[in-house]
Parts: structure tokens; sequence; C-alpha cells
């Protein structure tokens, strides 16, 4: 069974090999939010906390620039 990758910036499992292909000490990116590094998560559970937050904040900023 092939484990979910996510976004450790806003949860989202639109997260990829940057460079396409997976190589030793390659780097992930988020087509969501722009995240590039080397850190993703595979705990669902921990992933839906950040996507909670992170929609909220999403949110804020529109209320804020109305």
């Amino acid at each position: 069974m092939k484990k979910l990758k996510f976004c450790p910036k806003c949860g989202s499992t639109k997260i990829y090999w940057a460079s396409g292909l997976p190589q030793l000490w390659s780097i992930w990116e988020c087509k969501e939010c722009g995240y590039r590094g080397a850190f993703v998560i595979e705990d669902s559970e921990s992933a839906a906390k950040i996507r909670e937050i992170h929609l909220k904040s999403v949110e804020k900023e529109k209320a804020v620039k109305g």
C-alpha cells in the first residue's frame, strides 16, 4: 500500500518531487501553497490538523483583504 504524502505547510496531498524524479536528497514542492523543502508528512491525522489551521489562515487573509 502506497503511503500518502502531505505538505507540512498546508496539509495538501498535491506535493510532488520538485525535480520530477525521486532522488536522494530531493526537494518536494507543493502545487497548492508553493512549499519547497525536503520534509513531508505521512501521518494523515497530523496533516488534517495542519490543513485545518492553514484553511483558517487563508480565510482570515481573505477577510482582511476584503
